[in-house]
């Protein structure tokens, strides 16, 4: 490295710093008020669950948004697979996000409330964001992300809800959303800090 790549360097490292602190207050507010489950289950939307919270908590909203959709998504086909529910019409075409969300809650899988903010995130201007149609110009990210993060979590603490009993054992509410060995442990997606 060069001494003008050493200066240019230490010039970005200055700006991130600065950038950072100034920041610092902001995000944690953001971050703490996200009621986040702690715990969920390993699944192939975790690690997006993770991610999506830091990019609230970072400020960057449009990318919340999109990444929430795709997450309630992901948790409502994984809630339609853990019980059986078939993904296709009768007619050969496939359900909707919305019809699904409403055959899980009308079958009991899932709550009115969390059918109801499962929608609101599905409702909240999911095809203009994932277009990027000229419309997106109208939308409010910082509360809509804020909105939906929210939601997201209402959703991931009625499927991964647990408690810890008397002997320090993690009770699940729903073992069928946990993946169980055979000797009664399960692997988890912990997000503890």
């Amino acid at each position: 490295m060069n001494n003008s790549e050493r200066i240019r360097r230490f010039q970005i490292k200055n700006e991130i710093e600065s950038q950072c602190m100034g920041l610092i207050e902001e995000k944690i507010d953001r971050y703490l008020e996200i009621e986040h489950q702690g715990i969920i289950g390993n699944h192939y939307f975790a690690e997006a669950s993770s991610e999506c919270i830091y990019l609230y908590r970072d400020g960057y909203f449009i990318a919340t948004v999109m990444m929430i959709h795709a997450i309630n998504e992901g948790i409502i086909k994984f809630i339609a697979e853990r019980n059986d529910i078939k993904r296709e019409k009768t007619d050969g075409s496939t359900k909707t996000i919305e019809e699904l969300i409403s055959e899980l809650q009308e079958a009991g899988y899932i709550s009115l409330n969390c059918a109801n903010v499962s929608k609101g995130i599905w409702k909240s201007y999911r095809n203009d964001v994932h277009h990027m149609n000229p419309t997106v110009i109208e939308i409010h990210f910082k509360e809509l992300a804020k909105q939906n993060i929210k939601y997201l979590s209402t959703i991931k603490k009625e499927i991964f809800d647990y408690h810890v009993n008397n002997d320090g054992v993690m009770v699940l509410h729903q073992p069928k959303y946990w993946d169980i060995k055979s000797n009664g442990t399960t692997t988890s997606f912990l997000r503890l800090e």
